[in-house]
Formats: C-alpha cells, structure tokens, sequence
C-alpha cells in the first residue's frame, strides 16, 4: 500500500519535478510578487470548485479586491499582510506565505471554535508512568470498566506493526477501544495509514487522490484508491470510539475519514478541522515561499472532507467540566461502549 501511495506521488511529481512551483516569468516587484503569487494558486490550488460551492469562494473576485492594495511603494510588512490576508480566503490550514521575517498561518479553522482537550486533564486519567505505555508515540493504557484506550497526538512518528501488535497484546482483553487523535495535527500520511490497518482485515479501498493536471480549476487526473493493507499482527475486531476536535487536521484527518466508514466505528466530539489536500511549495520573485494544497483526497464515497468531518455523536467539554477537571468526551466514550458491551452480553446469553 506504501508503493501504491508512492505511485500517486510520483506521478504529481512527474509534472512537478521538483515538486515545487516556480514563478517564472515575474520580476521582482511588488507588483509581480502578488501576481506571482495570484496565479501560482489559480493555476495549481485543487479545491476552488468545492469552496465555492461550501462559502462561495471566488478567486477572481479575490484578486479584484486585493490587487487595488498592492503599490511599489509599501514597505515588506505592508506586502505581507495584504498577500496574507489574500491567501487566507481560502480557509485552508495548509496554506502559509513565509518571508524572512514572518510566516502566516490560517488558524480560524481551530480558533473559531471550542478546543474541547485539555491535556492537563487528560493525564489524571492515564495517570503516572507506571500506569500509563508508550512505544511509537502513542500512549495506551486499560481504564475502568475495561475499556481500552489509545492516544495518538500526532502521525509524525514512524508506527510499525510491532509496535501495533504488542498494544492489541495488551488491550486484548478490553470490551471496547477508545482511540483519542483530538488535538493531533498530522504528520506522515503513511503513518495514518499505517494505524488504520490495526482495524481492517483484508486490503481495503478508504479512499481516493487526485492530481492536478493542468492550470483550470477543475483539470484534475481520475481519482486514485488509497488502500489500506491490514496490520501484520492482531488486529482489532470490536466495537471502536474515535474522539475528535477542531484540531484533528490533515494526516489525522485522513485517518478518521478511512476509518468512519468501518461498520464498528463511532466518532464522538467535535468535527475535524479537515485538512485533505497535499501540500505543495512555490516561491515568489521576492524568495519568499508559499505553500497550498495541490493534491485533493476524498473519502470512500467520492465526498471532500477539507472543511473536515462531522462527528456521529456530537460532545462538548463544557466550562464546568474544565472547572471540574471533567473529561467529557472521554467519559461519554467509556459510557456508550460500556454499553454496547453489555449490549453484546444481553445478545450472547
């Protein structure tokens, strides 16, 4: 499944050679750094289509708007902004303009709404080392009621099937799995793929990419299925409880989309930041960077979960929890598996 992956890349790559998009052609103006930068997007970002069709997003009407702002004779910083605020029209975490004395990052995709974590409060639930196992980055441990819990804050890390075969070893037992990615930004899609495996049993479609095939907003390759090949270990078979927030962006966000279309899979907390696109880099006249998504992913269905993915059972962590050092979410996992738990015991005896 890494080389099916690999393939897809390679062959973005094939019309990108170096995977970053020059802006040729402009000089080194104020001018031309923002009509460089208008049209490396307009020629190469993949989800004006969708935008426009979630929030009305239009690029020319963008540029319209903007353009009246940029004179030769502003300062770097006035520049800044004005193609900063540009560029964050397209609501989209994975676009950034970095100049020697600033990056510019969208973050209203998590600062809009409720954080709903709190990692202060989640560790007197895992409690201390002694209580608590680490391998791979993820932390997993049994609590009460013998659910087992898993905790991946980020896909940065390398996960091998070793790692995932002695935490089913250990939470074998368990009547039911929690597995917490709230608060995890991404990282390696690679290794998103990689945890999603634990819960299929045969090689299985979760998925699809496409690339841009030229400059129209809507000049892409067909879909490509990104497939999920099964953990070589033990792997998980019972009831499952994904816990989600606003920053559960890009890789993560790809590992809730392969997963929630699993039959023993519930999402609960909040919607995903989303985050599906694959970034890709260009550099103004100026030798400032940009980078923005040029590579869309779907899900199973054929459906975008960019502006991210609806939980199915929708939680908060309120004020007085926090006061109450109460994790909500977490605890309305452990109840609804309890009882799908008991649910089987009732259907069993």
């Amino acid at each position: 499944m890494r080389h099916a992956l690999l393939s897809l890349m390679l062959c973005f790559l094939a019309l990108l050679p170096t995977a970053c998009i020059s802006s040729e052609g402009f000089d080194d103006t104020r001018r031309d750094c923002f009509e460089a930068l208008w049209s490396v997007i307009d020629r190469h970002y993949c989800f004006f289509h969708y935008k426009d069709s979630a929030y009305g997003l239009d690029w020319n009407e963008v540029y319209s708007r903007y353009s009246p702002q940029v004179d030769e004779k502003m300062s770097d910083d006035a520049l800044f902004q004005v193609l900063s605020r540009m560029t964050f029209e397209l609501r989209d975490g994975h676009v950034n303009l970095a100049s020697p004395a600033n990056t510019a990052y969208y973050t209203q995709w998590y600062d809009a709404y409720p954080e709903n974590f709190s990692d202060s409060i989640l560790r007197r639930y895992l409690g201390g080392s002694d209580e608590v196992r680490i391998t791979a980055g993820l932390r997993y441990r049994v609590l009460a009621d013998n659910i087992g819990y898993l905790r991946c804050s980020t896909f940065e890390n390398g996960i091998g099937d070793g790692n995932l075969h002695e935490i089913m070893i250990y939470l074998a037992t368990c009547d039911g799995l929690i597995v917490d990615v709230r608060n995890n930004g991404g990282g390696m899609l690679t290794s998103a793929q990689t945890l999603a495996g634990l819960f299929v049993n045969q090689p299985q479609t979760m998925g699809y990419m496409q690339h841009k095939t030229g400059p129209g907003h809507q000049d892409f390759s067909s879909p490509a299925p990104i497939r999920i090949k099964p953990a070589a270990g033990m792997r998980w078979q019972k009831p499952v409880v994904v816990l989600t927030n606003r920053r559960t962006y890009s890789a993560a966000n790809a590992f809730v989309m392969f997963l929630c279309a699993l039959e023993n899979v519930t999402l609960m907390g909040d919607r995903t930041g989303g985050g599906s696109g694959m970034p890709f880099s260009s550099e103004l006249p100026n030798g400032w960077s940009v980078r923005f998504s040029a590579c869309p992913m779907t899900d199973v269905y054929g459906r975008h979960t960019e502006l991210g993915i609806d939980p199915d059972i929708k939680v908060d962590i309120t004020s007085e929890d926090y006061r109450r050092s109460k994790d909500t979410i977490l605890d309305t996992a452990v109840e609804y598996l309890k009882r799908r738990a008991g649910q089987t015991v009732d259907a069993d005896s």
